[in-house]
C-alpha cells in the first residue's frame, strides 16, 4: 500500500500541471513534420528509432523468443493482462530506489523533471504511435526504469549470484525477457536515472550502468561469470539499449581499428562440418578467443587446413539472445550485420545432427537441449525468413577461403575418397580389406611373372604374343587328343584280356 501511495503522490503534482510544457514541445515537434512532409511530398522519415516491433515474417517462426510471458518492459506489451503479476514486483522495486527515507528520497523530483523534458525524445525511440497518454507513458518509463537499476544494484551487491527479493526461477526468467528488442527501454533514460540517483553500497561508486548490465546480460551467452569480458569504455556508435550494449561488445575483434575495413564481399556460404571434414580441414575450438573470432588458416603445408572456432553453449535463453540481436540488426541501419553473418555461417555450418555431433566431439558447441537435433533445428531456424547481408560479412575471408581450398584437386579428390569408401569403419574395413586383395593379387602376379622370366627371356615379344592368343586353342586340341588317346587305349584293354581267356 505505501507503495502505490508514493506512485501516486509522485505523480499528482505533475497531473495537476498537464505537462504544458511537454504538449507545446510535442505539438510544435508534430506540426514541424507535417509541414516537412507536405513540403517534401514524402512520408518523414524518423531516425531516432531504436526500439522495433520484431518484423511478422520473423515472429512466426518463433513467437516466445520475442514476446514476453512473464515481464513487460516499455510501451509495447504495456497493460497485458497476463504480465500483471510482476507490476507489482516492478513497483516494490521502484519504491525501495525512490524511498522517503532513503538516499535518494528528494531525487525523484528530479528524475520526474528530466522524463518529462525527455517525453518526445523518449517516444521517438519507439516504431510506431504509443497510444499513452502523457502521465501513464511517464509513469511506466519511471517505474520500468526504477526496477532495472535497483534489480542490477542488488545484483552488484550480491556479486551477481542471487537478488535475496526474487524467487530463484525469477533471475534467469528475468534476465531473457529484459533482453528482448520489444522489451527494452533507451539506454539515455536508464544512464540519467542511474547518474541521479545514489547506490546505497558505498563500494559500487565506480561501477557504471554499462558494466552492471553488461555483467548481468552477458550470463546468457556465457554461464561461467570468471570468464565475463571487460565492458568497453568508448563507442563509435551511440549504444541504444541494453540489447545493443550486449550486441556491441561481443562483436568480433577485427582489424584496423574498428574493423570496417575488414568487411567485404561474400561470394558464397561456407560448406557444412562434415563437408570440411571431408576436405581434410581440421576443426579446433579455442576457449582464449571472443564468442565471434573465426580464422581459417594453414595447419600443415599446403594441404592441411584448420578452422578455428571459439567455444558457443546452446540453450533456449542463448537462442532468444540470437533472435533478437539478428531482429535489431536488420531493423536497425545504423548498425553492422555481424549477429546476422555469425548465425548465417553456423546455419550453413550445421545441415545435420550429424554436423553438431562433430562441433560437439571437437568441443566447439556445448549445449543443454535434448539431442543433437535440436540443437541443429534451432540454429537453422534462426536463420528463417532472413536474408543474409553479402556484401558486409565480416567473415568474408575465412568463408571465400575456405570455398579456395575446398575447390582445389587435392581436397576434391580427398572429400570424394573419404565420402564414398571411409563413411564408417565398417565401410572403412571393407575398404581396407579389399585394397589388401588387390595388393596380394598383385604380389602374386608379380612372383609368378618373376618365375617365368627365364623360360621367356629368348624369345621375342611378338611370338610370346602369338603363344598368348593361341594358348586357348592349344589347349582345347591337346585336352580333345588326350581324350581319344584314352578312348583309343581303353577299347584295346578288354580285346588283350578277351585274347588271354581263350
Amino acid at each position: 500500500m505505501g507503495c502505490n501511495k508514493l506512485i501516486k503522490l509522485a505523480f499528482q503534482n505533475l497531473s495537476r500541471r498537464k505537462f504544458h510544457g511537454t504538449a507545446e514541445r510535442s505539438s510544435k515537434y508534430l506540426r514541424g513534420l507535417i509541414e516537412k512532409d507536405l513540403k517534401s511530398g514524402n512520408p518523414v522519415e524518423n531516425d531516432s528509432v531504436c526500439i522495433y516491433r520484431i518484423p511478422p515474417n520473423m515472429l512466426q517462426v518463433e513467437p516466445k523468443a520475442y514476446i514476453p510471458n512473464n515481464i513487460s518492459i516499455g510501451p509495447y506489451h504495456y497493460g497485458s493482462p497476463n504480465l500483471q503479476n510482476m507490476e507489482m514486483l516492478k513497483k516494490k522495486f521502484f519504491c525501495r530506489l525512490f524511498d522517503p527515507n532513503g538516499v535518494n528520497g528528494d531525487k525523484l523530483d528530479e528524475a520526474i523533471k528530466f522524463l518529462e523534458e525527455q517525453e518526445v525524445n523518449v517516444r521517438r525511440c519507439y516504431m510506431g504511435d504509443i497510444k499513452l497518454s502523457s502521465d501513464e507513458f511517464l509513469q511506466m518509463m519511471l517505474v520500468d526504469a526504477s526496477f532495472i537499476i535497483q534489480l542490477l544494484r542488488d545484483l552488484s551487491l550480491n556479486e551477481f549470484k542471487q537478488v535475496p527479493s526474487l524467487s530463484r526461477w525469477m533471475l534467469p526468467t528475468i534476465r531473457r525477457e529484459l533482453i528482448m528488442l520489444e522489451n527494452q527501454l533507451p539506454l539515455f533514460v536508464l544512464t540519467k536515472l542511474f547518474e541521479i540517483t545514489i547506490d546505497s553500497n558505498p563500494y559500487a561508486h565506480s561501477q557504471t550502468l554499462k558494466d552492471l548490465a553488461f555483467r548481468f546480460f552477458y550470463r546468457l551467452l556465457q554461464s561461467d561469470s570468471s570468464k565475463i569480458p571487460e565492458c568497453q569504455i568508448s563507442y563509435k556508435f551511440r549504444i541504444e539499449h541494453v540489447l545493443d550494449l550486449l550486441r556491441y561488445n561481443i562483436r568480433p575483434k577485427l582489424l584496423g581499428g574498428e574493423g570496417e575495413a575488414s568487411r567485404g564481399i561474400q561470394s558464397k556460404m561456407i560448406p557444412s562440418i562434415i563437408e570440411l571434414k571431408e576436405a581434410g580441414v581440421k576443426i579446433t575450438a579455442d576457449e582464449s578467443r571472443e564468442l565471434m573470432d573465426i580464422s581459417f588458416g594453414k595447419k600443415w603445408g599446403l594441404l592441411m587446413k584448420e578452422l578455428t572456432i571459439p567455444r558457443l553453449h546452446i540453450s533456449d535463453h542463448r537462442g532468444t539472445v540470437f533472435r533478437n540481436m539478428v531482429a535489431f540488426e536488420k531493423s536497425h541501419k545504423r548498425c553492422n550485420p555481424d549477429m546476422t553473418t555469425y548465425m548465417f555461417f553456423f546455419n550453413r555450418l550445421i545441415n545435420s545432427a550429424d554436423d553438431v555431433a562433430v562441433l560437439h566431439y571437437k568441443g566447439v558447441i556445448h549445449h543443454s537441449l535434448g539431442s543433437d537435433q535440436q540443437v541443429a533445428d534451432l540454429i537453422n531456424n534462426i536463420a528463417k525468413e532472413i536474408v543474409p547481408d553479402m556484401n558486409e560479412s565480416y567473415l568474408h575471408k575465412v568463408v571465400n577461403d575456405a570455398n579456395q581450398y575446398i575447390g582445389t584437386d587435392y581436397a576434391r579428390l580427398r572429400a570424394s575418397v573419404v565420402h564414398n569408401y571411409l563413411t564408417s569403419w565398417a565401410v572403412g574395413v571393407s575398404t581396407f580389406g579389399a585394397i589388401m586383395a588387390l595388393y596380394f593379387t598383385f604380389i602374386q602376379t608379380i612372383c609368378g611373372f618373376a618365375g617365368s622370366h627365364e623360360k621367356i627371356k629368348d624369345n621375342s615379344f611378338s611370338s610370346i604374343f602369338k603363344d598368348a592368343l593361341g594358348l586357348p586353342f592349344r589347349d582345347s586340341t591337346a585336352t580333345s587328343a588326350s581324350a581319344a588317346q584314352d578312348a583309343q587305349s581303353g577299347s584295346a584293354v578288354p580285346d588283350a584280356e578277351s585274347a588271354t581267356i581263350f
